[in-house]
Order: C-alpha cells, then sequence, then structure tokens
C-alpha cells in the first residue's frame, strides 16, 4: 500500500511503487483530468503539480509521490474561479482540449512561483507543453490575463 496526499486528501492505493503516478492518478483514484499523452515526459499533458512544482506525472514513480503534496487539475485551488482557469475560457484557448489540463497545471505553477511573468517567462515555461492544434498564442495570452487577474 502507498500512502500519499492527493488534492488535500490522505488516499492509500495499492499499487506497485514502481507504477507511474499517472496511473495511480487515472486508474486507482479516477482522476481522469490528468491526461496521458507521450508517457517519457515530452508532451506536458500529464502535468501535475508535486509540493508546487509542475511535474510530469508520466515519469514519476508513484512510490517518489510519497510524503509530498500532488495536486491534479481536480484539486486546483479555487476550481473553475481560479485565475488560470478563468483566463482560460475567457480567451477561448481549448480547441480539442487534450492537453490543455497539462498546460493549465503548468502555467499555475508559474504564477505561483513568479506572479508577474515576463512575455520570455511565460514562454519559457510553456515550452515543453506540446499543442497539436497549435494554441500557442492563446496560452501565451491566458497566461499573460491570469498574471494581470483578469
Amino acid at each position: 500500500m502507498l500512502s500519499l496526499n492527493v488534492n488535500g486528501r490522505a488516499v492509500s492505493v495499492a499499487a506497485d511503487p514502481d507504477t507511474p503516478l499517472l496511473w495511480v492518478l487515472r486508474e486507482h483514484l479516477g482522476l481522469t483530468g490528468t491526461k496521458y499523452g507521450c508517457g517519457v515526459a515530452a508532451c506536458g499533458s500529464c502535468t501535475v503539480h508535486v509540493d508546487g512544482q509542475a511535474v510530469r506525472s508520466c515519469s514519476l514513480r508513484a512510490a517518489d509521490a510519497v510524503g509530498r503534496r500532488v495536486t491534479t487539475i481536480e484539486g486546483l485551488p479555487g476550481g473553475a474561479e481560479n485565475p488560470v482557469v478563468r483566463a482560460w475560457i475567457g480567451i477561448e484557448v481549448p480547441q480539442c482540449g487534450y492537453c490543455q489540463t497539462g498546460q493549465i497545471m503548468t502555467a499555475a505553477a508559474l504564477l505561483a512561483s513568479t506572479p508577474r511573468p515576463s512575455r520570455e517567462q511565460i514562454v519559457d515555461a510553456m515550452d515543453g507543453n506540446l499543442c497539436r492544434c497549435g494554441t500557442y498564442n492563446q496560452v501565451i495570452a491566458a497566461v499573460e490575463r491570469a498574471s494581470r487577474g483578469a
């Protein structure tokens, strides 16, 4: 049994310690907002926060999350009222939406550590998140909007 703190709740999961955190979240805990994209930490679809840092859950062993705070899109503070989520909706960023939870989680981690990032900082932080629909300009605009609290 693995004891995890996910979205502010203590949970116990019967999973192999080497199982990627992504699969524990999705298959054992039913938190399907975190998406599988590539399985090699290259696309960002599986991004969650671990102790406040954006982490690719497909490449983090579940055992390495024990004793740490894991936050998924379902546990993002404020839910639909979170400034990043509001900006995403306001600018209508998603097209297919598949990568968007990872994008939002990356943006939220950036804004938590750098509340007023420059455009260059936003581009650098979001660079590892791939979007098949090409919504990169909308993503940058949404992060800028969220940083202004709009």
